[in-house]
């Protein structure tokens, strides 16, 4: 991928959060437009990246997993964002980490060659589209997960008949919880049925999700299971490469998961056929939110010290603008965004900033009373003291919980920099 590609895409102008553009627009035109956030030549609401942020994030994360001498492949999912994609390879990702099929079609449209599905292939279209994928570029490296011995059989079968071989990971689950072997007999009967396509399909290593658990000492417990059945499926010498890919860790646990898996061996197995190949998936450290993450970060910063030798912390990077657009009565303002707007499912969007457009002074940060307690589709309803100094027209950057759920309602994002100058354009492939 290069930052050419991204400059030549076309911009979607019948969509939100743009100023004026010509109509034929790339992507690239955007910096030459001397847009400013503060100066309203960008329609509100607008959800923006502060550049500078996501540049210590990703450097953050960068130095994190490199202290333990692990890999990183961020989830895709959450900004859906070749774009983006690029930046986090460009700080050192291993790879990308996605969801379905069709994500995995956007990332390699634009350039990414090594992928974790880190899901079930499920269906025959979807199966295709990775076939296809496979036929175009030899170099494409993917993997997806496996969990049952019906799918491993469906997979077997289509990738045969094409001739091709598939790279999959065992997947451990835990009572409860989402997809993954709950037993014996499960790992029994998926590992017999993947015996039966020695062509078609090649055991490459094994994946767990532990977002799913809340518990640290729970967690640590399954994080140490998943390594005990790695190591056992090493010395039956099932693995079909010698690296063998280990791989976990959402954006709340990701520190837990590198604590554990670091213990490992170099070598799996005692004949020493088999390394260790560790890589860790978070997704939303790059733009960080003030919800469930930040939480999160807290607790890393406190318990983990590899983060605590570290100078700095990771920080919210994604904020939508809005107006206030009606003052109906004392102590409620309305203002101009809304569930299509802004992710509200783990937590209502917070004010973090207040700028009176035509002011000679920067933004301030928005009074800790300013509280949003309800939305609608295209309203935030924000409770405000009666003696606030708030006004029809003000423009409010809030913070958000859960980015993933604001990323999928904007077409396109602005990059800003510190004085909020437009300095680029994201466009998202959901």
């Amino acid at each position: 991928m290069s930052e050419t590609r991204f400059s030549s895409q076309p911009i979607n102008l019948k969509t939100k959060g743009l100023g004026h553009l010509n109509a034929d627009a790339q992507c690239g035109d955007v910096a030459s437009q001397n847009w400013n956030i503060l100066r309203e030549d960008v329609s509100l609401p607008v959800a923006v990246l502060r550049e500078e942020r996501i540049n210590h994030n990703l450097a953050w994360m960068r130095d994190f997993i490199g202290r333990y001498g692990l890999k990183l492949a961020p989830h895709g999912k959450t900004t859906m964002s070749p774009a983006l994609f690029q930046r986090q390879l460009d700080y050192g990702a291993w790879g990308i980490t996605l969801a379905s099929a069709s994500q995995v079609n956007a990332a390699f449209q634009c350039g990414v060659r090594r992928v974790i599905m880190a899901n079930q292939l499920v269906g025959k279209a979807n199966m295709a589209i990775i076939s296809k994928l496979q036929r175009e570029d030899s170099g494409f490296s993917f993997t997806c997960i496996v969990d049952s011995a019906d799918n491993v059989a469906a997979l077997g079968a289509f990738f045969s008949a094409q001739q091709q071989t598939l790279r999959i990971l065992l997947e451990y689950g835990v009572a409860g919880g989402r997809t993954g072997i709950r037993n014996e007999q499960q790992e029994a009967q998926i590992l017999a049925e993947i015996a039966r396509w020695p062509d078609a399909l090649a055991l490459v290593g094994v994946e767990i999700y532990e977002g799913v658990m809340k518990d640290e000492a729970a967690i640590r417990t399954f994080l140490r299971h998943a390594l005990s059945r790695t190591q056992a499926l090493a010395e039956r010498g099932l693995f079909a490469e010698p690296e063998v890919i280990l791989t976990g860790a959402g954006s709340a646990w990701y520190d837990v998961v590198a604590q554990e898996f670091t213990l490992a061996t170099p070598y799996l197995d005692s004949a020493q056929r088999y390394t260790l190949n560790v890589v860790l998936r978070p997704g939303c450290y790059l733009t960080h939110d003030v919800g469930a993450y930040k939480q999160a970060n807290e607790r890393i910063l406190a318990n983990n010290p590899v983060a605590r030798e570290m100078n700095g912390s990771l920080l919210p990077a994604l904020q939508v603008w809005a107006y206030v657009q009606s003052l109906p009565e004392s102590g409620l303002a309305i203002v101009g965004l809304g569930k299509r707007d802004v992710a509200f499912d783990a937590g209502f969007p917070q004010a973090a900033l207040h700028y009176r457009p035509g002011a000679d002074l920067p933004p301030g940060v928005a009074d800790s009373e300013w509280r949003i307690f309800n939305m609608m589709d295209q309203h935030a309803f924000m409770a405000v003291p009666a003696n606030a100094d708030i006004r029809v027209g003000d423009m409010l950057a809030f913070d958000v919980s859960h980015p993933c759920l604001t990323f999928d309602k904007w077409c396109q994002l602005l990059l800003v920099d510190e004085q909020f100058q437009v300095t680029d354009l994201v466009a998202t492939w959901f």
